[in-house]
């Protein structure tokens, strides 16, 4: 599925977008705030929740990981206030320990069980703007990322750049059947290459319009969609 990725600017900048993504057939949005503190975006979580009732609704807290966030998750619950979805940057995975050793990522699953949140939790693994991981560990990262979350996400170097298709090779043999979303660097352009691996493509440039960083373009988006779909076509006739 295509999940566009809402970079805030205000409520009504929020509502536009889920309009659009809507209409052109897309399940949900991923809010992110990138200009101001994540308790700022609360509000506007709660607001675009009560506009759309029975929308697919996941936020990104910027530079924030499960340990904080799944407490307000839990809170936000409290309040009858439902996010499907929470996505981290990094979900604190470290390659160079043994499974049994993800001392930080088994406290962050902790703190969700504890905190009754019970959406989907998209971590973050060799992810961009985070710690280098090797290309070598690439396989024992995605490995060990399963335990701990619903989906494993990765992304290439930096936000708008498409990872090689090796590593989301390395990624999808490594997660098996578990869900794989990609989240950076897709667009209509690319998408074919990365169709057969990838679960959840989160996409934020590569559908907005040009050198707009918040808002997207209906036609970028419809795009998109059309040639993933296409593609899926064509693999059901080959089966």
């Amino acid at each position: 599925m295509v999940l566009p990725v809402i970079h805030v600017v205000d409520k009504h900048q929020v509502e536009q977008n889920v309009r659009i993504a809507l209409a052109e057939g897309c399940p949900g949005v991923f809010l992110i705030n990138h200009d101001f503190p994540y308790t700022e975006l609360l509000p506007i979580i709660s607001y675009t929740r009560k506009t759309f009732p029975s929308l697919w609704l996941g936020v990104n807290f910027l530079g924030v990981t499960g340990k904080e966030a799944f407490p307000v998750l839990g809170m936000l619950k409290t309040d009858k206030i439902t996010v499907n979805a929470y996505w981290a940057d990094d979900a604190r995975i470290d390659e160079n320990r043994a499974a049994y050793d993800q001392i930080e990522a088994r406290k962050i699953l902790d703190i969700k069980i504890k905190s009754g949140w019970e959406g989907l939790y998209f971590g973050g693994t060799a992810f961009k703007k985070q710690r280098p991981v090797a290309e070598e560990d690439f396989h024992k990262a995605a490995q060990l990322a399963c335990q701990y979350m619903d989906v494993v996400t990765t992304s290439g170097i930096a936000t708008g750049k498409a990872p090689d298709l090796s590593k989301i090779r390395v990624f999808r043999k490594a997660c098996k059947d578990q869900a794989l979303a990609l989240a950076s660097g897709v667009t209509p352009e690319n998408v074919v290459q990365y169709s057969n691996f990838v679960d959840v493509f989160m996409v934020a440039t590569g559908i907005n319009f040009d050198g707009d960083f918040y808002n997207i373009d209906p036609s970028n988006l419809r795009t998109l969609i059309k040639t993933l779909n296409s593609t899926r076509r064509k693999d059901h006739v080959k089966e």
